[in-house]
């Protein structure tokens, strides 16, 4: 459990208040009104379903991938093994052989290189992840313990007006929480960009080898 888990249950009480108040709209010109447009979620929803994110999973997918390169290990080093025979079979063989070790683990674009890509792309998202629920956290502390708080459980007592007073300190504490939720989603998209170069399907990036010729035949094998 982090501090955004412990922070949870009186932060979605606040912001559900916060959401009944904006659902009759907030104050015109406020600056709360461009991330609406943007988020396009009231910030008790948003971070309903921003609780549900965790690191660990993300670690883990990091570690499982990682797990897989081993048995690429074995393949290529029994692939490495040179063949105890000679001909153009065994020729025909060395090539396919030695393509099949480029594309299996050669380089960023071969199958050893994507995995190892995403599961730095997992690392990279359970970091962001943590991060971003620090960040939350923090912002859900600083309006728990605010005046606006104050204000907002004042509007949402049953038999008060909301008022003025009660909408403007909802969209303020809106604006706070939407605003780090914006900032995260920011940093999910940079991620995207940076790693999906690497995480894209390998093609075989050699040409397809032919069945060795015997005297102008072909041999399929006896």
């Amino acid at each position: 459990m982090d501090a955004l888990d412990r922070l949870a249950e009186p932060g979605l009480d606040l912001l559900g208040r916060v959401d009944t108040l904006l659902a009759a709209g907030a104050p015109e010109g406020h600056r709360l009104w461009p991330l609406l447009r943007r988020m396009q979620v009231l910030p008790g929803a948003a971070v309903r379903e921003f609780l549900d994110l965790h690191p660990a999973p993300l670690t883990g997918a990091g570690h499982a991938v990682r797990r897989l390169v081993r048995g690429y290990d074995d393949t290529c080093a029994l692939l490495a093994d040179q063949v105890a025979w000679s001909g153009a079979a065994a020729s025909a063989y060395d090539e396919a052989r030695a393509a099949l070790l480029r594309h299996l683990d050669e380089g960023p674009d071969s199958l050893v290189g994507r995995l190892e890509s995403t599961a730095g792309y997992a690392d990279a998202l359970a970091g962001w992840v943590e991060g971003s629920r620090a960040a939350l956290a923090r912002a859900l502390a600083e309006v728990l313990g605010s005046a606006e708080a104050v204000a907002v459980h004042a509007a949402t007592r049953p038999g008060a007006e909301a008022g003025r007073a009660g909408a403007s300190a909802a969209a303020e504490i809106a604006t706070r929480v939407l605003g780090v939720l914006g900032v995260a989603y920011d940093g999910a998209e940079t991620l995207l960009r940076q790693w999906g170069p690497s995480l894209a399907e390998t093609p075989w990036r050699d040409r397809a080898t032919t069945a060795p010729r015997y005297g102008g035949t072909t041999r399929i094998g006896y």
